[in-house]
């Protein structure tokens, strides 16, 4: 097959024409590989896969990670533990997967773990007519156009990624109800990290709700951050992606960010996630 690159012409982003994702050589597959380090966040439309057939391009990429235990108790795909299921229907009255049809913030997947994946990949099988739509933040951008001496602050500290709430706002399952940041669970990573990959340097925020910063009073490190996160996702820096049935998309969770718009309760949207897993822990 002949791939072609097309980028968005926005701060991220690229459609990749020409790919059957269920079967890729290694050339081609190789030219993937390059174009998502360097647009950080890739489209492929008119996909017809599988389950099996979107583990199997993502393993590609890695290992894979479990689906993590929805709020509603439920994990993943029977018989497909790597698959994650982003949706508002329900079925015998039991929601079939995750986050609703609200909005979803701003947000890194998995940051509130030691070790989180570095890819996502999000396959569309049923959309809204309207909503929905799912923004993407370049976060090399984000640490690059902040003030330099905000920059000099930052250096060296340390974040702390809440645990309690999900992107969706719903409290994770077996976790208590806490709005102390200082206090909540979570992992902890540096507030700047290089890329392993191309050793370009980017802010890790994963979310803004009970995030606190590592040793500094909660009024400074909520301060701080507020002034952060208005740096980090200004609209100059993102791209959106209306989807359609059959898209697939893939971003880099060590140099992104995303959210989602809401939709009509009343529209059906289904999505299937894997997560391919980092092979180093977020380093300064």
């Amino acid at each position: 097959m002949v791939l072609q690159v097309r980028p968005t012409g926005a701060a991220l982003g690229a459609e990749i024409i020409g790919a059957d994702l269920r079967s890729v050589a290694e050339r081609e597959f190789a030219q993937i590989h390059r174009a998502w380090i360097e647009h950080l966040v890739l489209l492929f439309r008119g996909q017809s896969l599988t389950d099996d057939d979107l583990i199997g391009f993502s393993r590609r990429f890695g290992a894979l990670d479990w689906a993590p235990v929805q709020e509603t108790g439920r994990r993943f795909v029977e018989g497909k533990p790597e698959i994650y299921v982003v949706s508002n229907v329900t079925e015998n009255g039991v929601p079939i997967g995750s986050l609703g049809s609200g909005e979803a913030v701003w947000h890194t997947d998995m940051s509130y773990i030691s070790d989180p994946p570095k890819a996502s990949m999000l396959y569309a099988l049923q959309v809204p007519p309207r909503g929905g739509d799912t923004g993407f933040v370049n976060m090399y951008g984000a640490y690059e156009g902040l003030p330099e001496l905000l920059k000099r602050r930052i250096e060296g500290l340390k974040l702390k990624h809440d645990g309690t709430y999900n992107s969706g706002g719903y409290l994770r399952l077996g976790v208590e109800a806490v709005d102390d940041p200082v206090n909540s669970v979570g992992a902890v990573h540096p507030l700047v990290c290089r890329h392993p990959e191309s050793g370009r340097r980017a802010l890790y925020l994963g979310r803004r709700r009970n995030a606190y910063i590592i040793g500094m009073p909660l009024s400074e490190s909520e301060a701080m951050l507020d002034e952060i996160w208005s740096c980090a996702t200004r609209d100059e820096l993102t791209w959106y992606n209306q989807w359609r049935v059959g898209d697939l998309v893939m971003w880099d969770n060590r140099c992104t960010m995303h959210r989602r718009d809401s939709f009509d309760a009343g529209d059906r949207r289904i999505m299937h996630r894997t997560q391919i897993k980092g092979e180093t822990r977020p380093a300064s």
